[in-house]
């Protein structure tokens, strides 16, 4: 079955090779973003299981305005993903709590290149 146009001409036919590589090419970058970003993800979500912090009381992470940061850093610095948990922080502008064992405070110290 064709699609009529009124002037003879099958419109499938008419769709130059250029065409169809860009619809294929367009396709297969959607395609391979897709598999990206959930592999991105599964990646993320790896270093998050194998965090310290992950085992611990996330209170120590988010201390009130003015508490102790001591505990929370004492841990990040034997965990093993410290340095995937600062990118991430930095990476999403994370406002608060200790990540990667730096502060809020420090980690803008950090991105102004002051630390």
């Amino acid at each position: 079955m064709t699609l009529d146009t009124g002037d003879g001409a099958d419109p499938i036919s008419e769709i130059s090779a250029i065409e169809i590589s860009e619809v294929h090419a367009n396709r297969h970058l959607s395609v391979v973003a897709n598999e990206f970003e959930e592999l991105f993800d599964a990646v993320e979500e790896q270093w998050q299981d194998r965090a310290l912090c992950a085992q611990t009381d996330p209170e120590a992470f988010f201390p009130e305005k003015g508490g102790s940061t001591r505990e929370a850093k004492r841990i990040c610095q034997g965990c093993e993903v410290k340095a995937e948990c600062l990118e991430y922080a930095l990476h999403n502008d994370e406002r608060f709590g200790i990540w990667g064992g730096l502060s809020e405070r420090e980690r803008r110290r950090l991105k102004r290149g002051i630390i």
